[in-house]
């Protein structure tokens, strides 16, 4: 809210440049990503809000889509399952496959390819019209995603390495390195015990929530700007709606990209053998 309470808001529909009304104290900020509940109490932490509501009509979604592709499957497949089958064999084999190996690989693509359709809806979500808010863009949802590849990967390189081989592996243990290996162990224990699932889940957070920061930003100026001699600026800045909105499309998808990536990385890492 404006300092001033008889100062229009800046995404009101009456509030123009030249009008009296300010944009620098109500531009977008984190009030945008807060939602009221639209079913409970927020005060008493149990509610439904907007962005839960997008996470499961999104999973119904996916489920629904993955369903209708392959509940009846033809050798030779229609447009639904084609689009589904490239999709899928998409991440199996350019990143599963490629990182962890299509032997140890396959038992993990189920896991893979629902991370990755999962996040891509969630990040979707931002430029669909009524919904147009990223889910990943709240810490939460991507923390919950990291911390299911971190349970994974900490209790795969324990089922793999054995109690002594687990240390080993989050420490990087290597007796060549002399002096420095204590230091050395220190720093790679910290890195992958703590600082690896927070950078995970930090990695997508941030994108989307900068990259909507920025949608509203552009999208609000346009109206508020579009007023007498401001109108040349609403222009450029409507311009840069549709700019953002096409570089969203490839940060969305690169995100879900480079987070299944991460998670394939770090399960090859369990399933190496530390000499």
């Amino acid at each position: 809210m404006s300092a001033d309470p008889t100062q229009v808001l800046a995404f009101d529909t009456n509030c123009h440049l030249f009008d009296g009304c300010g944009f620098t104290e109500v531009s977008p900020g984190l009030h945008s990503f807060l939602f009221q509940p639209l079913w409970g109490d927020g005060d008493s932490n149990l509610y439904f809000n907007k962005t839960m509501l997008l996470a499961l009509l999104g999973s119904v979604i996916i489920i629904g889509f993955f369903w209708a592709a392959f509940r009846k499957p033809q050798v030779v497949p229609g447009k639904l399952q084609m689009v589904a089958e490239a999709g899928y064999d998409f991440i199996r084999r350019g990143v599963v496959y490629e990182t962890i190996g299509k032997k140890e690989g396959e038992k993990y693509v189920p896991l893979v390819v629902s991370l990755f359709f999962f996040v891509w809806m969630m990040n979707l979500w931002s430029i669909i019209p009524v919904a147009q808010f990223p889910v990943t863009a709240i810490i939460s949802y991507p923390l919950v995603l990291a911390v299911i590849v971190y349970i994974t990967w900490v209790s795969l390189t324990f089922k793999r390495q054995g109690f002594v081989g687990f240390w080993k592996n989050v420490t990087g243990y290597d007796k060549t390195l002399g002096a420095v290996l204590p230091l050395s162990m220190t720093i790679e224990l910290f890195s992958n015990l703590l600082i690896r699932p927070f950078t995970h889940a930090v990695r997508l957070f941030a994108n989307m929530f900068a990259g909507h920061t920025l949608l509203l930003l552009f999208t609000i100026a346009s109206w508020y700007m579009l007023n007498g001699l401001g109108i040349a600026y609403a222009g450029v800045s409507f311009v840069m709606v549709i700019v953002m909105t096409a570089f969203e499309l490839f940060i969305q998808a690169l995100q879900a990209y480079v987070f299944v990536l991460l998670t394939c990385t770090y399960i090859q890492g369990a399933l190496a053998e530390h000499h």
